[in-house]
């Protein structure tokens, strides 16, 4: 499934190399053009992911979807510590500029304050009155996410080329592009998820090889010459990057609490690929033995994790105006758990309230789409659309008139073919059992699974988006199956490659027709009406 960054690669038929594989045997004897070309890439990329995502980023100036809690909130909550109520009609009063006329009474909210506050940093930056302002920092943070995949694919596949090919085809895409450009939570989600799961490829990476080194100084001389192998294998504490991934899934919950399921998956797959890697190398109780770097896994990751969630509640428990802060003053827990701040305990029966809030939330909405309908993509959510009649404001789309339209579509390409992909990533993970593929494997269920268990909340299709990268990862696996081994024939290659072009110039066609309705640009109605090719994509 893997691939050397610059194999050596065989000539095309007449006996002269290609001009892709003469490229790269250019840069891998030459290791200034190597440095250039592992920093250019990622750097073009995300620039263009910039971009895409950058322009035009203030329109429309309205709130849009769900920013019309999350901005409002994220701007009481800089302000007081906490999220605020604020007056009839404050959508339109503070689009037109009245940011300070939100209450000192706090509001219910489902959502931890991390996030928020993100967004918050860009309204105190550039102003709460600018739609700009509201929308810089998931702008930024859907950039970064693009930077991350790179990192993330190029350690999983060590191929500069297949890394540039993951990032590039999220920095094209419609759902990355359109949730960078509203002031939702989602985008900040997706960008702590990937940190997390890059820190635990780095981890793995790095520890293999250590357990393997301290489980061979283990093996004892048996009797008769041989080698026993260790009853037990050697306990790695020393394993930095799984502190940071449990910072980084701490992050993501404390913007939404589905980051929790993030990291019992980490934490799962940690335990399994050290008990199996054990096992692999001879360790007599291999099981037990995994249990016991499992509890030192749990110590590295959950502790910090817990730190960074409660953390982003600082501004609730400084505050003496949070939604429940009080809630414990009058009924105090008694006998072993009376030691606990009366802060903490409020905090905790907030957390009740949340829960049973969230578990229950069934408000029928148009654009909702259960967990079971994302793989066919049959309802994706408009965040916003403004029509204008024909000869107004610029409309040249006649009598039936002009719209602007956020659209938070995928390109479908891409989204069907990585659905296929991830069939075939489970087909492939049957037969390599390479942890590279389990890792993205995990990371796809952890995003998506638990859904299935609330059939009937109000859920969208741009969820997705914290899935989408690991999706993309798949296709990436696949679309580097695709081109080839290195061992593979001159002719196998040229193939492979040339429909790994199609489809990338396929991808990049379709992201064009469609990208004026993922920035919101105005075309007229008929240009719209092209782009429903299903029933539920209106």
């Amino acid at each position: 499934m893997t691939t050397t960054e610059v194999p050596l690669l065989p000539a095309t038929s007449d006996g002269r190399p290609s001009r892709y594989d003469a490229w790269r045997t250019r840069v891998a004897g030459d290791p200034r053009l190597q440095r250039l070309y592992s920093w250019l890439a990622p750097l073009l990329i995300t620039v263009l992911a910039a971009v895409l995502r950058l322009w035009n980023l203030g329109h429309p100036h309205a709130l849009v979807f769900d920013e019309t809690y999350y901005v409002k909130d994220a701007w009481s909550q800089w302000n007081l510590g906490y999220a605020a109520t604020w007056p009839e009609g404050a959508d339109a009063r503070f689009a037109a500029g009245e940011t300070d006329i939100f209450t000192t009474t706090a509001s219910f909210v489902v959502h931890p304050p991390l996030g928020k506050y993100l967004i918050g940093v860009g309204m105190w930056l550039f102003g709460p009155d600018n739609s700009f302002g509201w929308r810089i920092s998931t702008a930024l943070a859907g950039t970064a996410l693009v930077l991350v995949l790179f990192l993330l694919a190029k350690t999983l596949t060590n191929s500069t080329v297949f890394a540039s090919v993951a990032a590039f085809l999220l920095a094209i895409d419609g759902l990355g592009i359109v949730m960078s450009r509203v002031a939702l939570l989602d985008v900040f989600l997706a960008l702590f998820i990937l940190l997390a799961f890059w820190f635990v490829a780095l981890d793995r990476a790095r520890t293999l090889d250590r357990l393997a080194a301290r489980t061979a100084r283990r093996e004892r001389t048996a009797a008769d010459g041989g080698v026993e192998p260790p009853m037990w294998g050697a306990i790695i504490w020393n394993r930095p990057w799984i502190v940071a991934a449990g910072a980084a899934a701490g992050a993501a919950t404390a913007v939404k609490w589905s980051g929790v399921w993030v990291l019992a998956a980490i934490g799962l797959y940690l335990v399994v690929t050290d008990a199996l890697e054990r096992r692999r190398l001879g360790v007599v109780f291999w099981p037990t033995d995994a249990v016991r770097q499992g509890l030192a896994s749990f110590v590295l990751l959950v502790p910090v994790a817990f730190v960074v969630y409660l953390a982003s509640w600082t501004g609730w428990l400084l505050s003496d105006g949070g939604y429940d802060r009080h809630a414990a003053d009058a009924n105090p827990a008694t006998g072993f758990f009376s030691w606990v701040p009366l802060s903490l305990q409020s905090l905790w029966k907030y957390h009740e309230t949340i829960y049973h809030s969230m578990t229950g939330m069934t408000s029928p909405h148009s654009y909702a789409s259960p967990a079971w309908q994302w793989a066919l993509l049959l309802r994706p959510t408009s965040m916003y659309a403004q029509a204008t009649q024909g000869g107004q404001s610029g409309c040249t789309g006649g009598d039936a008139g002009c719209l602007d339209i956020l659209y938070s579509m995928p390109n479908p390409l891409l989204w069907y073919a990585s659905i296929a992909a991830t069939l075939y990533l489970v087909y492939r993970f049957a037969i390599d059992r390479d942890w590279r593929q389990a890792l993205v494997l995990v990371g796809i269920g952890a995003t998506w699974l638990p859904w299935f268990a609330y059939p009937e909340r109000t859920i969208f299709q741009f969820y997705t988006i914290a899935i989408w990268p690991f999706l993309l990862l798949a296709l990436t696996f696949a679309l580097q199956a695709v081109s080839g081994p290195a061992h593979a024939s001159a002719t196998r290659r040229r193939t492979g490659r040339r429909v790994v072009l199609v489809f990338l110039g396929v991808a990049v066609v379709l992201s064009i027709f469609w990208y004026p309705l993922w920035s919101g640009m105005q075309v007229p109605y008929e240009f719209y009406r092209l782009h429903n090719w299903m029933q539920g994509w209106v």
